[in-house]
């Protein structure tokens, strides 16, 4: 075990499985105590008699370290506030929060009903705030605090029948840099990870379907993007957990705001930037972007999802 969070409390939501709990078990391993916040549900968010949390609880326990378990689903104030209380009558301080809860609903935008999206945007949106929130009190006093929130690609691209998780997760981005310039003056760092892992939330029978169809299909491309969804299956959610781990360190104070995007051996800085800018000496009119648009900002650019005929 290392020590170089030694004596630091940190609380991982979602963590009885998977991305969150390899993220939980590398950051007791560096001497983080941690609270290990599932409450056992199914991917998609339904209630079940497991007990992820205890078990990453047990684990870490064997290794050496220290940790307890809390059932809370983060989609409500009261949770946030439960969490940040769990962590304080357990070990009497926090100072780290990594947001990793998460559900799916996926379905196509016509077929989506409110609850469906209403879910999704509680579980990831809303809890990652309600728990920031909750923590943010504690840091602020304290003059320390790291935070790290879990995006997706998802956001960044799009992906079909996910507008529900496609608008949280993106949310959470800009949540990410208004938390980071808020409370930057107090020592608290908040940074996003996008990561790819092979985990239940990903590798879906849905999947696993997909890629056999894409597969046997006849064509170069749809093999080629089997090949890919074959690859991020196969990713591992250890690979994700260090970056996690450095960016809760004294090391990375000056971290704060940025945007990751992390797999097996690689990580990517993500920045906002703009790609071609477009301006004249009058007001733009209908009639001149017409005869501009195509040949300047439009050159190059193709229908993701175009009309079938």
């Amino acid at each position: 075990m290392g020590d170089r969070l030694k004596g630091k409390v940190a609380i991982v939501t979602g963590s009885g499985r998977g991305l969150g709990k390899a993220e939980a078990m590398a950051l007791a391993a560096e001497g983080a105590k941690v609270v290990i916040n599932d409450p056992g549900v199914s991917p998609d968010g339904k209630a079940t008699a497991e007990r992820p949390a205890d078990e990453t609880v047990a684990e870490i326990k064997k290794a050496g370290g220290q940790a307890v378990a809390n059932y809370d689903a983060v989609g409500t104030w009261k949770a946030g506030e439960s969490l940040v209380k769990t962590a304080i009558d357990s070990f009497g301080r926090l100072d780290i929060l990594v947001n990793n809860a998460g559900i799916l609903r996926d379905k196509p935008i016509v077929k989506m009903v409110e609850e469906e999206w209403d879910a999704v945007l509680k579980t990831h949106l809303y809890g990652h705030f309600y728990c920031i929130r909750a923590a943010c009190l504690l840091f602020k006093e304290q003059k320390w605090g790291r935070i790290i929130n879990t995006s997706s690609e998802a956001g960044a691209m799009g992906n079909p029948t996910q507008s529900n998780y496609a608008s949280a997760k993106e949310g959470i981005v800009g949540l990410t840099r208004t938390v980071a310039m808020e409370m930057g003056r107090y020592g608290v760092t908040c940074n996003v990870i996008r990561p790819r892992a092979g985990t239940r939330m990903t590798v879906t029978d849905e999947m696993v379907k997909l890629v056999d169809q894409l597969k046997a299909a006849p064509d170069p491309v749809s093999k080629a993007r089997a090949a890919g969804m074959e690859q991020l299956m196969k990713l591992s959610p250890e690979d994700v957990a260090p970056l996690v781990v450095y960016l809760a360190t004294n090391e990375a104070a000056n971290i704060n705001g940025n945007t990751f995007v992390v797999y097996g051996n690689q990580i990517i800085l993500e920045k906002l930037m703009q790609v071609k800018t477009l301006c004249r000496d009058t007001q733009w009119t209908v009639d001149s972007l017409s005869k501009t648009f195509p040949f300047t900002l439009g050159e190059g650019m193709v229908n993701p999802a175009p009309a079938k005929p």
